[in-house]
């Protein structure tokens, strides 16, 4: 990452950190029509052709991310980064076979956890003390 990916432009907007499209298993080629962007506060998956579906999710939802990389996806270089989140739209959004996925993975954790910082927000997980069937 450079350090004028971590900067805003003209218009106010953070710039592209990461953009990266989903690929087919059979060699990695790019011949699909789903587009993952990563900026500094947004994670955005766009697919479709005819029918065209945008998901954005903000950096501090993002809970945990996970990497997945299967024999066929190591062999080309592949892999699938999967994203826990607290979104109400999609509490997982997976960016399925792309390059540089640990990378990409390894980013977002760190980005995630700033954006927290950043906005003062706090992850607590639910463990259901008060369970009403315990009273």
């Amino acid at each position: 990452m450079t350090e004028d990916a971590k900067t805003r432009n003209a218009s106010g907007e953070y710039e592209v950190i990461f953009r990266e499209r989903r690929r087919l298993l059979f060699f990695g080629l790019p011949w699909t029509f789903t587009k993952y962007t990563i900026t500094e506060d947004m994670l955005t998956v766009d697919e479709g052709l005819l029918k065209v579906e945008e998901n954005d999710c903000y950096m501090y939802k993002i809970q945990d991310v996970r990497l997945t990389a299967t024999l066929l996806e190591r062999m080309f270089g592949l892999g699938t980064v999967i994203c826990y989140t607290g979104d109400v739209t999609s509490k997982e959004l997976q960016l399925v076979h792309i390059r540089h996925a640990k990378e990409i993975k390894n980013y977002l954790l760190e980005a995630s956890e700033a954006a927290r910082v950043r906005r003062r927000t706090l992850h607590m997980q639910d463990i259901s003390a008060d369970d009403p069937a315990d009273l």
